[in-house]
């Protein structure tokens, strides 16, 4: 669940960077990204351990015994693939988009704003999707999980 909250407030944040950037208030879109990015570098860190740590959840897997019988495959019905589809492009994207974050912030703080607008018009909408569809991952397969 702390995935899911640190993605969803780093959401809430890209979205308030881009309103005051669009407002033209430099220093709270400055600070919010800060932020975003301290809680993004936070999710990351929390994401390795919990996947070292935690025995793998399956989508479906109903009983808890790490394989997702016919039965229970037959009970997910479609929503596995749309749960699939949703957290492939989730992977690959957030794998794309840490470089593109990194490239953003260095122009940014090297004051190569021109540069900075560039990427950033690339950075922002996959950054969003990626947190927007962290939450929704978590929510689908949360269910799932056997503590």
């Amino acid at each position: 669940m702390l995935n899911a909250v640190l993605n969803g407030t780093c959401s809430i944040l890209l979205v308030l960077s881009l309103y005051f950037i669009k407002k033209k208030n430099i220093i709270m879109h400055k600070r919010i990204n800060i932020t975003a990015f301290v809680l993004s570098s936070l999710f990351l860190v929390s994401y390795i351990i919990f996947h070292y740590l935690a025995p793998e959840t399956k989508f479906g897997d109903l009983n808890g015994d790490h394989v997702v019988s016919e039965t229970e495959k037959l009970a997910a019905g479609s929503l596995r693939y749309v749960y699939y589809i949703i957290l492939i492009s989730h992977i690959v994207l957030a794998a794309l988009v840490l470089p593109l974050i990194l490239f953003s912030f260095n122009f940014a703080l090297q004051n190569q704003i021109s540069r900075h607008k560039k990427i950033v018009r690339w950075t922002w909408p996959i950054w969003f999707y990626v947190t927007v569809t962290g939450v929704i991952v978590y929510l689908m397969i949360s269910p799932y999980y056997q503590f």
